[in-house]
């Protein structure tokens, strides 16, 4: 009896229906398009900390910017010999340790013992300069018409020769690069673990101090490196064993060799720049920071949080108005959906108390009549919410397909970033970084559950507000209204 007469009731007011449902489908339809874009907000950003910080790692330590005054930035110097040949090319490199400060290797084993780590592991960032070019002297061209007729034949005052020197100078060109010193031992954590290997291998466990190179396809395709090939730093040379492409962004490096020889190269034995650190678990990074800030003295420790924070661009921008706007505004629409849903069903039961005071003169209970209003509003909101989870699809899917390129600017956290992969200068300030990413709208199986959930509960809602009208009727109503 309950579905039969349920079942005759939606149809005949298939328009009132139909209004109700489309009420709580724009609402539904909000939400849904709100929390794939602000999902898909995070995600871009997560790839942009990746392209820097490293898959797995969730926080970095690096030494404590020193204090001001306390010792200048060290200048790069380079030094030339004076050659008879004057057409000889002369060539050197300078390999400086990116933001000059760094850590003792044991700083990694003091980090990893701390409570709530589960995994670190050190890296040496290197800029290496090099340059290349020849001086050419010039050439003396005396005045011919100076001092005539004075004393010394065609000579000065002075006993010197009237004249200047015409041409000569130096031509050189400065090439600089970056290169990783990675730990080949455990290459699950690190800069190097936000690429893939694209051409050839990584490196093997038992390469740590080998002269082997993984190189960045950008950097490769720059300098036409391949595998097989070999990459001078600081006079020695590596044979690429690989070449590595970015997930997203720019590479953490140009080159990538193992730490000992970085420390090699770089006269920083035993020397890191950073630590990569990855936590037991996501609600313990905040425990693990203070513990190492706590117990390792002089070091700057920066979480993936630290780093979101210096996130700009359109992409900051988007994820604040998603984040922000967006989800008030699609709060307020669901709400009005529901007052809505309620007032149009409280008003339909008004124009049926003729109806409904007839069904309790012929015996049925206020809960009967209470529950086959509240029955109705509730298909009325499963409805909307099908029609609401459709129309949420569509417009992800719309975003999805037009993908809107948005910008992120990585600027310095002032103290954790010094131009590296994610801290791998150690306490210096970075020129910003622009990444271009793409913005896509995913729809996780719980924001599907949600839909349905909000579906229902605007049914009970709009079935309350109507319930308790018909609740009040009485049969003596439904007389009065009869002809």
């Amino acid at each position: 009896m309950f579905f039969t007469y349920l079942r005759r009731e939606l149809r005949r007011r298939r328009k009132a229906a139909l209004v109700v449902a489309s009420g709580l489908a724009l609402g539904i339809a909000l939400v849904i398009i709100v929390t794939s874009v602000s999902s898909g907000m995070s995600k871009a950003q997560d790839k942009v900390l990746e392209s820097l910080y490293g898959l797995g790692t969730d926080m970095t330590v690096t030494k404590a910017a020193a204090a001001q005054g306390a010792g200048g930035t060290q200048r790069p110097r380079f030094e030339f010999d004076a050659k008879e040949d004057e057409d000889a090319t002369q060539s050197t490199d300078r390999v400086m340790v990116q933001g000059f400060q760094t850590l003792a290797s044991s700083t990694v084993g003091k980090v990893g013992e701390q409570a709530g780590v589960a995994d670190a592991v050190g890296g040496l960032s290197l800029t290496v300069m090099k340059v290349d070019g020849q001086f050419k002297r010039g050439e003396f061209k005396q005045d011919e018409s100076a001092g005539q007729g004075g004393p010394g034949g065609g000579q000065g005052g002075g006993g010197q020769p009237q004249g200047e020197v015409q041409g000569g100078g130096a031509s050189f060109d400065v090439n600089s690069f970056t290169v990783y010193g990675t730990d080949v031992t455990q290459q699950d954590l690190g800069p190097l673990t936000s690429s893939q290997i694209t051409k050839g291998r990584t490196f093997k466990a038992t390469e740590t101090d080998a002269e082997v190179a993984v190189v960045d396809s950008a950097y490769a395709k720059e300098k036409e490196l391949a595998v097989g090939r070999t990459v001078t730093v600081s006079g020695t040379e590596y044979t690429v064993v690989g070449v590595s492409t970015a997930d997203s962004g720019d590479a953490a490096a140009n080159v990538y060799i193992p730490l000992k020889q970085a420390q090699t190269v770089a006269d920083s034995k035993d020397k890191v720049t950073t630590v990569y650190v990855k936590a037991a678990g996501s609600q313990q990074i905040d425990t693990v920071k203070a513990a190492i800030q706590k117990n390792i003295p002089g070091t700057t420790v920066t979480t993936s949080a630290d780093l979101a924070d210096t996130v700009s661009g359109s992409l900051s921008t988007a994820s604040d108005l998603a984040a922000g706007v967006g989800k008030w505004l699609s709060a307020a629409v669901l709400v009005a959906a529901f007052l809505v849903a309620g007032l149009l069903t409280s008003s339909a039961v008004s124009r049926r108390v003729r109806e409904f005071g007839t069904l309790k003169a012929l015996g049925w209970k206020s809960g009967r009549v209470t529950r086959q209003v509240i029955g109705e509003a509730l298909v009325n909101g499963l409805m909307g919410g099908v029609l609401g989870i459709a129309a949420g699809l569509a417009g992800a899917y719309v975003v999805t397909a037009i993908s809107p390129t948005l910008t992120a600017q990585l600027g310095s956290t002032g103290g954790g970033t010094g131009g590296g992969p994610m801290g791998g200068g150690g306490g210096r300030q970075t020129a910003s970084r622009t990444l271009d990413i793409a913005l896509t709208a995913p729809v996780s199986l719980s924001t599907v559950l949600g839909a349905v959930a909000l579906a229902v509960a605007g049914g009970l809602i709009a079935g309350a507000f109507g319930g308790w009208r018909a609740s009040r009727l009485r049969p003596a109503d439904a007389l009065r209204r009869v002809a």
